[in-house]
């Protein structure tokens, strides 16, 4: 343990040296790769967004901070792990955070960034939610043949008297119950709800949301609407029939289901007793569930093994191979669940600790936007690095949470980084790859 005395800090000895330390290092920080995120929300045009579409109630005379700089404050913050508006206490005289936000003096306090946050509105709601796909849009570079929009909810856990707040039996505590939808890496919506609905409630009005805008930008391009059993819904099926959306979702097993397999289930259990290894198969049927008006393509996987069978269903409108359908494609879906984890876990999208709904709200879709920031980090720069491939969680440790030393005169701001940062390399290919 340090021996600490009035700022000052002993570590013992190294030979005949007394190891100490203090907090006067001078202008310094703990996150030097704040340029990289300035530069990628330059070119992008994020933060500016987000500021040009949300109401701005205050009194035009008495504004210090600007819409854009606590915006760019509040999601560089995220991205550099500041989860907690508390931080901006001590983050607002940054000297790179202000820089990085493009400003020479103290930036937005706490009481400032939660008064944006709780005087947002339900139209600034859905103007976010603009941003986010309008982001998706300007990241392709040409006309896309096909988009997967993947639909999942995930619960965020409450621990104190939030409006809304009501327990979920499944997730075994009090939480909400937000929707998102996902086209590969990137977040199209995250529509916070009260967790003691069905799950699939809003979804089809989100589906047509999105793929009316994406129509709008491409009017040729293929759509699959992919998601788990709980999202199986008539009125959802129907939806996409009738707007040639075409769609893998999962379906739950029952009792009719599972009487339509027992031929082939029987067949499979006579091989496994005969061979002792483990039958798996892929089929499809035609079936109708009560509350459809018509039967559908339904696909099966079939397993048995010394723990039994395991049958798995889904229902599409793709007329692929069974198999393909089945292990590539709907598989495939798990991968929406781990950006999910991504976005709750590492840019703190599971953080509503408002009392207000529609703050919490807003609180999630600022964790979204940050989301993107990093995403699109990874897109435009860490592509043929050690990085095109890892977490927000990753990116931030080794890129971003850099000590820097920051020396500013009338006609320079000068940034020094440690001379021997492990991933100096791949810091220098990122900072190339977003010049100008």
């Amino acid at each position: 343990m340090p021996k600490c005395t009035a700022g000052q800090m002993e570590f013992g000895r190294l030979g005949r040296r007394v190891l100490s330390a203090d907090f006067d290092g001078g202008a310094l920080s703990s996150d030097g790769g704040l340029m990289l995120l300035r530069r990628v929300d330059e070119r992008i045009g994020l933060s500016r967004a987000v500021a040009s579409v949300l109401h701005d109630g205050r009194n035009p005379d008495r504004i210090t901070h600007d819409m854009r700089a606590l915006v760019a404050q509040r999601l560089y913050a995220l991205c550099c792990g500041y989860e907690d508006l508390n931080d901006h206490s001590a983050l607002r005289r940054d000297p790179l955070m202000q820089t990085a936000v493009g400003v020479t003096r103290d930036l937005g306090s706490a009481p400032t960034l939660c008064r944006l946050e709780n005087a947002a509105t339900q139209a600034d709601v859905g103007a976010l939610h603009r941003v986010l796909i309008e982001q998706f849009i300007a990241s392709h570079d040409t006309v896309p043949d096909e988009l997967i929009l993947d639909i999942d909810a995930s619960d965020i856990p409450l621990h104190g008297d939030q409006e809304g707040r009501e327990f979920h039996g499944y997730y075994d505590h009090y939480c909400y119950l937000p929707l998102y939808v996902f086209c590969g890496q990137s977040m199209l919506a995250c529509y916070l709800r009260r967790s003691r609905i069905d799950g699939a409630r809003n979804a089809t009005a989100l589906i047509k949301v999105l793929v009316a805008r994406l129509r709008l930008a491409w009017p040729n391009v293929r759509l699959i609407v992919r998601g788990d059993s709980g999202f199986c819904r008539q009125r959802l099926l129907r939806w996409c029939e009738k707007h040639r959306v075409d769609y893998v979702i999962g379906l739950a097993r029952n009792k009719r289901l599972e009487r339509l397999v027992e031929p082939l289930e029987a067949r499979m259990h006579a091989a496994y007793a005969q061979c002792g290894v483990k039958q798996r198969e892929i089929d499809e049927l035609r079936y109708a569930a009560d509350s459809w008006d018509k039967e559908r393509r339904v696909i099966t996987r079939l397993e048995y093994g010394s723990q039994g069978n395991n049958p798995r269903f889904i229902v599409t409108t793709l007329t692929d191979a069974s198999s393909y359908l089945y292990d590539t494609l709907y598989c495939a879906r798990g991968e929406a669940e781990n950006r999910i984890k991504e976005a709750q876990l590492d840019l703190f999208g599971t953080r509503a600790s408002c009392r207000d709904f529609l703050a919490n709200q807003i609180r999630l879709l600022l964790a979204a936007l940050a989301y993107t920031l990093m995403i699109s980090l990874r897109r435009l720069a860490l592509q043929g690095t050690a990085l095109q491939r890892a977490c927000a969680a990753t990116i931030r440790v080794r890129l971003l949470k850099i000590g820097v030393a920051i020396i500013r005169n009338t006609r320079r701001i000068r940034l020094m980084f440690a001379s021997h940062h492990p991933y100096r390399d791949t810091f220098l290919s990122a900072a190339q790859a977003l010049a100008p």
